[in-house]
């Protein structure tokens, strides 16, 4: 549905992204992930048509078609990152005008005024909107016509809960019924619940692509097991770090890093050294320190 190969993108003397070489199949769900200036933007907006490569190729749909040829764009929707509309206009309005540009019927318009919860706002004027409400109300836009690509550049920006409910709902329906979504998004618990795989950017880069299955293994490895005892024996973390190697002692807690499966053994070695667990938590790894591990400090 979408292929990268290659694909570099200057601006002047920067790059902004260096060399991706990427494949997103029809129905996947795969969320760009990256600090600010990663190249996530520029990638999205290359697959949409609005920049071309400064070298490599972007191709989209099938047959695949350059990114830029009209006959692909006419096959998907976009949602930018900045969404702004008249402010003289209602809600209504501009869903209304959308959809007789995208040549869609009437039906279409009033359902997703209410996948994207702003059935109650409609009527009123966009200057009056929120942030989150203007989000959502972009979010109606794009989804208006039947396309079979979804490209989202950071969705949930300024969503309140209600709308972040709304908007995991319609990506959950869209991906049900088969519909390629790429986005981009700060939110790590968006990608978490909504992606099958994860493209990490790093400085214009590709430097992690993990399906979900691959990244809950490597979050796995990174949890942490937390055993209060009622005493230290000598030797236990000794014998502790045999199957762990990166435990240690701290405020009177055993702390032990590493994979989930190691736990009831560092269990058993407490239990036959003598002392009692009198307290314990487990904490699964986390993606928001995975993500940190893989750019290396960038923000």
């Amino acid at each position: 549905m979408i292929a990268f190969h290659r694909f570099t993108k200057r601006f002047g003397p920067v790059t902004a992204v260096d060399d991706l070489t990427l494949e997103v199949t029809t129905g996947e769900v795969v969320a760009l992930l990256g600090p600010n200036g990663s190249g996530k933007t520029t990638t999205l907006k290359a697959a949409a048509g609005l920049i071309r490569p400064t070298s490599g190729e972007v191709q989209i749909g099938s047959p695949r078609m350059a990114a830029s040829d009209p006959r692909a764009r006419a096959g998907l929707s976009f949602l930018p990152q900045r969404v702004a509309f008249p402010g003289a206009l209602s809600g209504a309005e501009v869903v209304e005008f959308y959809r007789r540009l995208r040549g869609v019927d009437r039906a279409s318009a009033e359902a997703v005024l209410q996948l994207a919860a702003l059935n109650g706002s409609s009527p009123r004027a966009v200057s009056a909107y929120s942030g989150g409400m203007m989000q959502r109300l972009g979010l109606a836009v794009a989804l208006l016509p039947a396309a079979s690509l979804l490209l989202l550049d950071e969705p949930t920006a300024a969503l309140d809960p209600d709308g972040l409910c709304a908007f995991y709902g319609v990506i959950e329906r869209r991906k049900a019924v088969g519909q390629t979504i790429f986005f981009t998004s700060h939110q790590l618990g968006d990608a978490e619940r909504l992606a099958d795989r994860f493209a990490i950017l790093v400085e214009g880069r590709l430097v992690a692509l993990l399906t979900a299955r691959e990244l809950g293994d490597r979050l796995a490895s990174r949890g942490v097991l937390r055993l209060r005892v009622d005493r230290e024996p000598p030797d236990l973390l000794e014998r502790v770090r045999r199957i762990a190697p990166r435990a240690t002692w701290s405020g009177g807690e055993l702390v032990v890093p590493g994979a989930s499966g190691d736990r009831p053994a560092v269990i058993d070695l407490v239990r036959e050294s003598g002392a009692s667990v009198v307290g314990l938590t487990a904490e699964n790894g986390r993606l928001d320190v995975f993500y940190r591990e893989l750019v290396g400090g960038s923000s």
